[in-house]
């Protein structure tokens, strides 16, 4: 959450498809070097106890399990937020935590979860999902100092904005605990998405924006929500997004996995069952209990990998081809993974694999060695692991990647070793039936092109003082929406970024693709735009992008280039363009539920999810109005 970042030169963001051997080092066990001055932890920030690597199974999350009798054509599920226990390491001592838990309709007294995180939805392309939340979480906080600082404005953490705006509390005085849950990546109607002031206390305080479906089913501790699964086959997720307090939920537990299935997949030859393997990737600090430290008040980042739940845990797995679903589900963390194998198996010194999809689904295989997964992205794997029979293979951080990209080496905890992957079960099911995955027949994902009239709109990150708030075009969150989309357009939009470390920007309801990126004179920037800012903000004196060109247009990374995405990468010093082809949200009603479907004018946001970012204002409205709708004017 605090910001000890200096300026840095950014270029591409330079996800690697081959590299050569000599380029990668030899370091693989690193050590976090010593921090460059104006990096250290503050006296008294906590650390990991020293703990046994690759010691504990690695979880697998349950499923849970429908009930489709109570919204005919429809899958319901009814999910309860509540407080429980987990061991994150088998050296640690149980920590509370808080999780999602699913009825089950075939055992009512015996919930379907595990304590942190929650279940798995498995569902059908263009099925749609019915879910009762309910919020049964204690009304104090787990990180209940943190609530007290963002209470208190402390500067850290409270999101004090740029004139003219003054000041306003992320939550009421008497409410340390509220909660919305947000399907990240769907295709949702604005009254299911889980907007920040859509949230919901476990007494049953509502903020201003709350709403359900049903009503007339629902406690004042509950919402129901519908979603569409209108989307490509691709894997989603859901994560708390109360406002002001979705960092601190999110790292008590409160997130999972939300899977779209397409039938047609099934013929593609894919690995499955057991061999489709989902990791949710966080980064987390302990106390000497093994209870939950939350330390990013302090510093960037946490000290020590989570996987699916458990500290550097290990698979067993055969010599086969297997399908990783992978989660960047940390609060701040870029992570650079890459699968290092004993310098004796392999000629180099990382198993190859192959991408086969990203946030909103599949796109052509692509060969690599490594890759940059900000926080809240998604990517598609299927890795081989049959050239490693007999050994192990270490899912690892490419050594010296910051917590944030970029950012300064040694600035937060550095993190190497994250799990490995014991290649010592015996080839089950009499071999390896799946289809290799340079013969997938995956159709690539058509361009979109821009066309000369393409509106474009632009999202300047500005903070107004070093080390604190970041905002949108320097407008708080909590203002009205100033941006009308017309329903139905193209547009692309641009993230100026004059700022000092990158920022992955999620955009709710649609996917997008990545344009490019461009680098900018980002000092000067800065100063013309804060002289605009406290100038009076003059419309014709905004000033022009393209007078801050420092270099070309810079393609997108292979990994993101002709993918589906929601979340995209916008570094230091650099405007990141992306197009959105249409926006269109779902107006047609779920499970003939009235009122489910969307109706225009319909707001959305879009924010960094850099999650202590989002709660400390880097986050912004945006409205879908009709044709025929010609009230609004536009913000720039």
């Amino acid at each position: 959450m605090i910001e000890r970042r200096k300026f840095l030169a950014a270029g591409g963001l330079g996800a690697a498809v081959m590299l050569p051997q000599g380029v990668l080092g030899g370091r693989a066990y690193g050590a976090p070097a010593d921090p460059p001055a104006g990096c250290e932890d503050p006296a008294g920030t906590p650390n990991t106890p020293p703990l046994e690597r690759f010691v504990d199974p690695l979880p697998r999350p349950m499923t849970a399990i429908s009930d489709p009798s109570v919204y005919p054509g429809a899958d319901y599920y009814e999910f309860t937020m509540r407080q429980d226990s987990w061991q994150f390491h088998r050296d640690l001592g149980p920590s509370p935590v808080w999780g999602y838990w699913a009825a089950n309709p075939h055992d009512p007294g015996n919930p379907i979860g595990m304590g942190y995180l929650g279940p798995t939805f498995n569902t059908t392309r263009d099925h749609p999902t019915v879910v009762k939340w309910r919020n049964e979480l204690p009304t104090t906080h787990m990180f209940q100092d943190v609530i007290d600082d963002i209470r208190n404005k402390k500067a850290v953490v409270a999101p004090i904005p740029p004139p003219p705006y003054k000041y306003v509390p992320q939550f009421p005085d008497d409410i340390n605990v509220w909660n919305v849950v947000h399907q990240h990546g769907g295709y949702t109607a604005p009254q299911s998405d889980g907007l920040p002031l859509q949230s919901f206390s476990p007494k049953g305080f509502h903020a201003e924006g709350y709403t359900t479906l049903d009503p007339g089913r629902v406690k004042p501790n509950e919402a129901i929500y519908g979603y569409t699964n209108h989307d490509h086959s691709c894997m989603l997720w859901y994560h708390d997004h109360a406002m002001g307090m979705s960092a601190l939920n999110v790292y008590a537990g409160l997130a999972g996995l939300y899977l779209i299935r397409d039938p047609a997949d099934e013929r593609l030859g894919l690995p499955r069952g057991e061999f489709e393997v989902p990791l949710i990737l966080q980064d987390r600090t302990f106390y000497e209990d093994g209870s939950l430290a939350y330390t990013m008040v302090d510093r960037e980042g946490e000290d020590t990998p989570v996987v699916n739940g458990k500290a550097y845990p290990y698979l067993d797995v055969e010599p086969r081809r297997y399908r990783l679903r992978i989660l960047n589900a940390s609060n701040e963390r870029f992570w650079r993974l890459r699968f290092d194998v004993p310098r004796d198996v392999l000629l180099q010194p990382q198993l190859p694999f192959w991408l086969i999809g990203t946030d909103g689904g599949f796109r052509a295989p692509l060969q690599m060695l490594d890759f940059l997964i900000s926080p809240a992205e998604r990517y598609d794997l299927i890795v081989d692991f049959s050239p490693a029979k007999g050994s192990e293979v270490t899912l690892t951080n490419y050594p010296g990647t910051q917590v944030h990209f970029p950012g300064i080496t040694g600035c937060g905890p550095e993190i190497a070793d994250i799990m490995r992957f014991r290649v010592n079960k015996p080839l089950s099911g009499g071999g390896d039936r799946t289809t290799p995955p340079e013969k997938l027949k995956l159709q690539s994902v058509p361009p979109i092109k821009p066309k000369p009239h393409t509106r474009r709109r632009q999202w300047v990150v500005y903070q107004h003082q070093l080390f604190r708030t970041m905002t949108f075009n320097a407008v708080p969150f909590m203002e009205p929406s100033q941006d009308f989309i017309k329903e139905g357009s193209t547009e692309i939009w641009e993230y100026i970024n004059p700022n000092h470390d990158a920022h992955p920007m999620h955009v709710h309801l649609v996917n997008f693709q990545v344009l490019d990126r461009q680098p900018i004179d980002a000092a000067r920037y800065q100063t013309d735009y804060e002289n605009w800012v406290y100038g009076g903000r003059k419309p014709e004196d905004l000033p022009v992008l393209a007078n801050y060109f420092t270099g070309s247009p810079i393609p997108p990374d292979p990994d993101e280039a002709l993918s589906y995405k929601d979340t995209v990468k916008a570094p230091a010093q650099m405007v990141t363009r992306i197009i959105i082809q249409e926006f269109i949200p779902p107006k047609d009603e779920i499970a003939s539920i009235p009122g489910s479907g969307a109706e225009l004018p319909a707001t959305y946001i879009h924010h960094c999810h850099l999650l202590e970012h989002e709660d400390d204002d880097l986050m912004r409205p945006w409205t879908i109005v009709g044709h025929d709708d010609h009230d609004h004017g536009d913000g720039h």
